[in-house]
């Protein structure tokens, strides 16, 4: 389904089967975890939300898949964005209802943010490849799942800072666990904002 105009891709999503996708030209409520607000000037941006089966490891699933989907100089930042070195091309929001998920995926194409990345690659071909690597991804086994996002973190390995509500901790992002959560210091994560930290 492609449209115009909407408040946010997950709105509309959130109301259609299973297997249904939409794609808008422009979002003027659009979000990004933790509801922070996500904007792009009208047809600038993929913009874009799946409708699937739950799954735990959806997120890093489909992180996988965008990276793929954008190219090899794309990382990942957990739990959700999507970097070129070290700003911010796009990122990836999760709901769950009683019986789906519905995964947003935004990703700047010809304009960002200050300090943002952008892919400067049509949206049509980019939406083609990550429609095929999400069909690729989200039904991996698990250790598959893992292993690639391990391989594409720029987490994993360095010092960041997690804050959850008011508290923050420091140390070194060691591994991601069976369900997606960061271990960092040997504590486990399963939400949680991250700042990579200067080496």
């Amino acid at each position: 389904m492609r449209l115009g105009s909407v408040t946010s891709t997950q709105d509309v999503a959130r109301e259609l089967p299973v297997g249904s996708i939409v794609v808008a030209d422009h979002q003027s409520a659009g979000r990004g975890r933790l509801d922070r607000r996500w904007e792009a000037p009208p047809g600038t941006a993929l913009l874009v939300s799946f409708v699937l089966e739950r799954n735990p490891l959806l997120s890093l699933a489909a992180g996988v898949a965008a990276a793929q989907a954008c190219g090899p100089s794309v990382r990942l930042k957990w739990p959700n964005d999507l970097l070129v070195g070290e700003r911010k091309l796009g990122g990836i929001l999760v709901e769950t209802t009683a019986d789906r998920a519905i995964c947003g995926i935004g990703i700047n194409l010809t304009s960002a943010p200050e300090g943002a990345a952008m892919l400067g690659q049509p949206r049509d071909a980019v939406l083609d490849r990550l429609t095929e690597a999400m069909e690729e991804w989200v039904g991996a086994p698990p250790e598959q799942i893992l292993s690639r996002w391990r391989e594409l973190s720029a987490t994993l390995g360095r010092r960041v800072r997690i804050d959850v509500g008011s508290k923050s901790t420091e140390g070194l992002a060691e591994d991601v666990g069976p369900k997606g959560e960061l271990i960092v210091d040997g504590f486990t994560f399963v939400a949680g904002s991250v700042t990579h930290l200067e080496d």
